[in-house]
């Protein structure tokens, strides 16, 4: 007989509950969590099927070193012993900056072990974090950084409570990046009293259930956004008292809009003037909210476009308002946070060889090929990665492959032989997210939620968690500080309360042990608990702020000095997951979250006006036509669909009878190339080319090709599918973050 147990899913950031039954080991079936108070039920496609995630045969058992061109199997003393031995050598001869920690994104996996790896490399003296967050997210956060003050704070449309969304570049009915995607738009879209507005070039799964689509032209976002609010400024829509109340720097930015030919930069957009006056008329006039995903994270000006939705949601007085766009609460409760680093000061590195900045303590992807291919003395030498294939997830393969093969150290932390695993000269198996404790607080409006994901299978083999890796790893190169033996004494009496006070005065004795905590807990409540990533979750809710505290009576959790350890109970208790706390909505004062230095939204920012001066009409019209003649149409690398996933659904076999990777292209454009749909057809762009089957569809537009992401794995000795990275360009970049322009790359394609 198998047991259901409840769990989340691990392929993207939204973290629905799943329940799976476990049969003699292995996952066998798997359904949405209707106990789950978040997702309620919902689950898409890929996560019903994580069993093909967990169970394959590419997964690690054991440690293995690069002997030739093959591996050999060593002991997890040897692989510990020689990776810190490596990594120390390379720190003394080079110096801190020849070592980087490349690591997966969000709440992908595990993600309880970034705080263990970036201690090591920081404990290396390193600043190199390279993240998935800054392959999409980091432009974006540059500019709620200069806007809101902080640049983890962002703001996202109150579904709840709005009648109006206005999306741009986002398709949630195939990405899901929202709580229950699916059901909310098709609840949204049927609703008389609510309107949904999309911004796309094709008529995507979520334009088809819109009441307005704007078919808009590859690339020209940055237009279209300064259009818009020229035309709401020209015609007195702004919301002037909000614009006093809550906005600085209005005046200085005015002049931009005021004069700007509006119609002229619709026509290049290849949009009718009267119905984006429709459109803004209406976004000014309604409880309205705006949201935009990778469709201009990743195109022309990307960074840029991120500054204009600040400022349009900002003159027309939608940004922390019910209705509009809400800035999630967290682990602060919401109050008012310190201001960002300025990525100027002399404390933050920038990289040697591009200089690119960091951007909430990461860098960008995009840049490290060039890193280690350079001469630089300060060149990159030593790569851990850890949760993240960039031989697949990271734009231009052949580049990474060029580099990755130069350096004097990779180290693969993996659950599965994947193709970066497969270069690396140490292949350390890590745990998956369902034989790992993980889980963590998800920021939300009026709520925050709370889950611990627990195993569910155990492991086959060595693998380790993650976490206690790179605990490992700290211990052998002398970063976790001496521990007494009355702390071990106190975790192993089994009273977390008794061990929490010890630990308090250990700290208070010795200050400096506060920034190895994950490592001092690790080590002794670890030891007790069975994971050191769970004990890194029991650390994580020792010290809930005043305010997450009130908000969590709301929910039935008593304040005081042993909250922590209720809540932690709780969550072990709950393994669906639970409210942490609810605020008042209509009592909340969202600007408390602002970090300016006048608590204001500030429009002021001169490195986004310089940039801004450049949006015209006919230079953009000059821009657009380069490589041209070269490369005819433009292709969208990454589309969402149901078939395609990160590359940990590394086995075909779940989409097996599905046509799941193919290239989009509309019906004219095959026409004119005498191209039948089904066919292999040749892709080339300035990166390189693949072969990819033809998909011919009225869905999407004329000179437009779109190809998914998730494919071209090796799996088996075999390779599924297209590389969509091996056709985008490194250097084809956002000019700020580095963000790669996956959504505008240049192309042509020719039969196979």
């Amino acid at each position: 007989m198998g047991q259901w147990k409840k769990t989340t899913c691990v392929l993207c950031a939204n973290i629905c509950g799943l329940e799976v039954l476990v049969e003699d080991n292995r996952i066998t079936r798997v359904r949405g969590d209707k106990d789950n108070p978040r997702s309620e039920g919902y689950a898409c496609r890929k996560g019903l099927n994580i069993k093909h995630y967990q169970h394959h045969a590419d997964r690690l058992m054991h440690p293995l070193k690069k002997v030739g061109d093959g591996f050999e199997r060593i002991s997890w003393d040897q692989a510990i012993e020689e990776v810190a031995a490596r990594l120390s050598a390379l720190a003394g001869e080079h110096g801190p900056r020849c070592l980087a920690l490349m690591m997966g994104g969000g709440n992908l996996g595990c993600p309880v072990q970034g705080a263990f790896a970036a201690g090591v490399l920081r404990g290396l003296g390193s600043q190199y974090i390279y993240t998935a967050l800054a392959q999409e997210l980091t432009g974006r956060y540059w500019v709620d950084g200069k806007t809101f003050g902080n640049q983890n704070l962002h703001s996202h449309p109150h579904m709840e409570e709005t009648d109006m969304l206005l999306t741009v570049g986002w398709n949630p009915m195939m990405s899901h990046h929202t709580p229950q995607a699916r059901r909310v738009l098709h609840r949204f879209a049927k609703d008389p009293d609510k309107l949904l507005v999309v911004v796309d070039p094709r008529l995507s799964e979520t334009a088809r259930i819109a009441d307005m689509h704007l078919a808009i032209r590859p690339g020209t976002d940055a237009l279209f956004y300064r259009a818009m609010i020229s035309i709401i400024l020209n015609e007195g829509w702004q919301d002037r008292d909000y614009i006093d109340r809550h906005v600085s720097g209005f005046e200085a930015v005015r002049p931009l809009f005021a004069g700007f030919d509006a119609r002229a930069a619709l026509q290049v957009c290849e949009l009718e003037f009267d119905r984006v006056r429709e459109v803004c008329r209406l976004f000014t006039t309604r409880r309205s909210s705006h949201h935009s995903d990778l469709g201009v994270l990743m195109t022309r000006h990307s960074t840029l476009i991120s500054y204009l939705e600040n400022v349009l949601r900002a003159v027309c007085g939608r940004i922390g308002v019910l209705g509009g766009n809400v800035f999630p609460i967290g682990l602060s409760g919401g109050g008012r946070k310190r201001e960002s680093p300025d990525e100027r000061e002399a404390r933050s590195w920038r990289t040697q060889v591009t200089n690119f900045p960091v951007i909430t303590s990461v860098y960008p992807p995009n840049v490290m090929p060039e890193e280690i291919l350079s001469d630089h003395p300060d060149r990159l030498r030593a790569v851990i990665v850890s949760g993240s294939n960039p031989l697949r997830s990271y734009a231009d393969t052949s580049a990474y492959e060029a580099a990755f093969k130069r350096l004097d150290l990779l180290v693969s932390v993996e659950i599965s032989m994947t193709e970066t695993s497969a270069l690396a000269h140490y292949v350390l198996p890590a745990r998956s997210g369902y034989e790992s404790w993980d889980g963590g607080i998800w920021g939300g409006f009026p709520e925050i939620f709370l889950q611990y994901r627990q195993p569910v299978v155990e492991p086959e083999g060595e693998p380790l968690e993650a976490g206690e890796i790179f605990l490992r790893l700290a211990d052998r190169l002398g970063q976790v500080p001496e521990i007494p033996a009355a702390l071990y004494q106190a975790a192993d009496s089994g009273d977390r309360l008794k061990y929490g006070a010890a630990l308090m005065e250990f700290l208070g004795a010795n200050p400096a042990a506060a920034r190895k905590l994950p490592y001092v807990v690790g080590k002794t409540l670890g030891k007790q608990l069975g994971s050191v990533q769970l004990a890194a979750l029991w650390g994580m809710v020792q010290t809930l702020s005043p305010k997450v505290q009130e908000m969590a009576a709301r929910v039935g959790f008593h304040p005081g000095p042993a909250l922590g350890e209720e809540v932690f109970q709780a969550a072990l208790d709950r393994p669906g997951g639970m409210w942490l706390g609810r605020v008042e909505p209509e009592a909340w004062d969202q600007f408390q979250a602002l970090a300016t230095p006048d608590g204001r939204i500030n429009l002021d920012v001169p490195e986004m006006t310089d940039w801004l001066r450049e949006i015209e009409p006919a230079p953009e019209v000059k821009a657009l036509s380069e490589d041209e003649a070269a490369y005819p149409l433009i292709m969208s690398s990454g589309r969402h669909m149901d078939y395609n996933a990160n590359t940990g659904m590394r086995n075909p076999v779940w989409n097996e009878g599905k046509r799941a990777c193919t290239a989009l292209m509309h019906p004219d454009d095959a026409e004119k190339q005498g191209f039948q749909d089904g066919q292999m057809i040749k892709v080339f762009t300035e990166a390189g080319q693949e072969t990819i089957e033809l998909e011919v569809t009225q869905y999407t537009r004329p000179g437009y090709v779109m190809i998914p992401h998730g494919f071209g794995l090796v799996f088996d000795g075999q390779v599924y599918g297209a590389n969509a990275n091996r056709l985008a360009k490194n250097t084809h970049r956002d000019r700020l973050a580095a963000t790669p322009l996956h959504r505008y790359v240049r192309c042509r394609v020719e039969a196979a």
